[in-house]
Parts: C-alpha cells; sequence; structure tokens
C-alpha cells in the first residue's frame, strides 16, 4: 500500500537521487522534479562543473526516474529565481553587507515552487536531499533539527522555512552520514554518483567569482565604486581601493595593500564607499541584533533564553541569551565572536533543535 505521494526535488546528485530511490523503496509513490533556476550556459564562467543547472545533472536525474518507473519533470523557475535571490544577492552586496543566496532561495523561492506544484499533483508530501530532519514537537510546531552527519548538517540553511512548509517536508537523510549514502547509491546501482564531484558554489556563480558576477550584473559598477579609501577606525586613510561591494567582513587576503602588519575588514560603508581595516581582535563582538525573524520550535522566545548560536554556515555556534526588540532580536554572547557579517543568517538552537533564525542587522558592542 502506498504511503502517498511525493514530490521529490533532483539535482541530478548523489544526495536528490538516493532521497527518491530511497522513498520510492519504502513505498512512497514518488514523482521527481528538476528545477531550473539559472541557465549555466549565460553565466561567462569558466568550464567547470557546476551542481545544478546544467543538461548533464538534468539527464542523470531523469535516468534515475526512469530506471525506476516513476515520472520526472523539469520545472523552468528562472524568472522567479532571479527576479528575488538574485536581484536579494546584488542588492545586499550593494548596501555594504553580505547575503546567503541559498537561504533566501530555500525560504522564497525553491520550497514554494515545490509545493505549489505538489499541490497541483496531488502530492501530500515534499523531499529534498538535504541533511536535517523534520519532526512535530509536543507543542505541535515542526521542528528542524541538525542531520546525524554535523559535518554535513544543513540545519543552519533552512531556518526560514514556515510551518506550513515544514509540515509538508520529508527529509530522510537527516539520519544517515554521508559515507552511507555513497555507500546506498553504490549499492542502488549507481556507482558512478558516488565518485561525482559535489559543488559548493552558489548555482549561478558557478566559478565562484562573486566580484566579477556582480561586475556583469550591474552596469558601470567598477566605475561607480572606483577609488575609495580603505580606513582604520579613527578615519585615517590608509590606501585606495578598488570599490565597497567587493569586500566582506572579515577578509584578509587579497585586499592589495600593505601596512606592515595583517589588515582585516571590519566594516563597510557604502554611503562613502570606505572599508574600515583593522587588526583581528577588531573583528570581536558579544551582541548581535537579527531582524526578520523566523520562530521554528517555539512561537517566540522569552527575555534571557539561552541558545547555541551559529551565525555563519561552519560555525560551531556559540552560546548566547535572547532578548526580543521591537524589531527582532538582540542576541548577547557569553565571549566574544569573530566577524559577524550584516546580511548573514543568524540561526539559534536547543540542543539539535533550531529555535528560530533570522538576518543579522548589525553587530555592536565591543
Amino acid at each position: 500500500m502506498s504511503k502517498g505521494k511525493v514530490l521529490v526535488a533532483m539535482s541530478g546528485g548523489i544526495d536528490s537521487t538516493v532521497t527518491a530511490l530511497m522513498l520510492h523503496k519504502e513505498g512512497y509513490e514518488v514523482i521527481g522534479i528538476t528545477m531550473k533556476t539559472w541557465d549555466y550556459a549565460t553565466s561567462n564562467a569558466s568550464s567547470k562543473e557546476t551542481g545544478c543547472c546544467n543538461i548533464d545533472s538534468f539527464n542523470d536525474a531523469r535516468q534515475a526516474a526512469v530506471d525506476n518507473g516513476f515520472p520526472h519533470f523539469i520545472l523552468d523557475i528562472r524568472d522567479e529565481f532571479g527576479d528575488f535571490v538574485i536581484e536579494n544577492f546584488v542588492e545586499e552586496y550593494l548596501a555594504g553587507r553580505t547575503p546567503n543566496p541559498c537561504v533566501m532561495c530555500n525560504t522564497h523561492i525553491k520550497w514554494r515552487a515545490l509545493l505549489k506544484r505538489a499541490n497541483a499533483l496531488g502530492c501530500k508530501w515534499i523531499a529534498t536531499g538535504h541533511y536535517a530532519e523534520v519532526r512535530q514537537h509536543t507543542n505541535g510546531r515542526y521542528v528542524i533539527s541538525k542531520g546525524l552527519d554535523e559535518t554535513k548538517d544543513q540545519s543552519y540553511v533552512l531556518w526560514g522555512l514556515d510551518q506550513e512548509l515544514l509540515s509538508r517536508t520529508i527529509l530522510p537523510l537527516g539520519k544517515y552520514r554521508k559515507s552511507e549514502i555513497r555507500q546506498m547509491a553504490v549499492d542502488m546501482g549507481y556507482p558512478e554518483l558516488a565518485k561525482k564531484n559535489e559543488s559548493y558554489e552558489i548555482c549561478f556563480v558557478p566559478d565562484n567569482d562573486y566580484r566579477g558576477f556582480l561586475k556583469r550584473r550591474v552596469d558601470g559598477l567598477e566605475e561607480k565604486v572606483d577609488g575609495g579609501w580603505f580606513v582604520d577606525k579613527t578615519g585615517k586613510r590608509l590606501g585606495k581601493h578598488k570599490g565597497y561591494p567587493f569586500y566582506t567582513i572579515g577578509q584578509r587576503k587579497g585586499l592589495e595593500i600593505a601596512l606592515g602588519k595583517p589588515a582585516y575588514v571590519t566594516s563597510i560603508n557604502p554611503d562613502t564607499n570606505t572599508v574600515v581595516l583593522g587588526e583581528e581582535q577588531d573583528l570581536d563582538q558579544n551582541e548581535v541584533s537579527v531582524g526578520k525573524i523566523n520562530w521554528v520550535k517555539y512561537d517566540g522566545v522569552t527575555d534571557g533564553m539561552e541558545a547555541l548560536t551559529k551565525i555563519r554556515y561552519k560555525d560551531k555556534g556559540a552560546l548566547s541569551n535572547l532578548y526580543n526588540t521591537d524589531n527582532g532580536l538582540i542576541m548577547r554572547f557569553y565571549e566574544n565572536v569573530k566577524g559577524i557579517a550584516p546580511g548573514q543568517s543568524a540561526v539559534f538552537y536547543e540542543g539539535n533543535d533550531v529555535i528560530g533564525g533570522g538576518i543579522i542587522q548589525k553587530g555592536a558592542l565591543k
């Protein structure tokens, strides 16, 4: 007896393919869907393989579906994706912030596109190959939890999913380690997937050169921002830079300025086209304001609640207390953390569970 229809997002890679085949074997009525978010051929990047949006990936996903007797569709969401994710990416850099396009895509585009098509196809569930888990808490809310394999855990990029989306989501890989998934691919008859290179680049920046992307995307950007100044924290000019959008908080390499000691980007001011440089300790902060909050495990928190907060994807997290404000939260860390970058996500955890998350607005109180 079927466990119900599930729409599985299939990129053509190992994780999503094993997800689809695993659910198919477990008795779900699987429908595969591959989303075209970006035209790789127009990226002007090198020929380096990217993890999605190329014809080989589409063919790999379709072949797995054909081999196992379930339907597969290709969904073109380039307009939906571009209007929001790419414009947000560009606007954030032009505002002197550091965006996380994968969070924006998951939150506003990918899951909504899946749910819309799932409803049209009569699917009860949607599924992806993310390394995280979803369950219903005793309070009735749906919770995202860390995946078993902490080296692959992707709960950080899923904090923006609301309760409606989580209630329809299955994440089968959260209970497994990557090594186990590779072995499953071999056992299922797809040894080539276990050897396939994984992509860690942004899908629309496949050569990992976001500066080049910005230059191609914004007409005359280099001329508009060239000639700004590197300054120290007192405002003293240290030398010319190539334009504030081409730098990020915490950056040390590629500054092309000699000060006789290591220098780090500590803040960015787009209004004056200045980039502040300082020493490593100048990156230390113990407080950060966060807006655009999405609550996951609870529908809010009481002032002073303790949480482990991650301020970037590969961050191990640091203990903090959460305090409500009119516009979101203030998080106060027990110890200083380095490189708080406005525009990135702050995700707060209780054990392995995501309490919620939001967008970093600014840091304060060194």
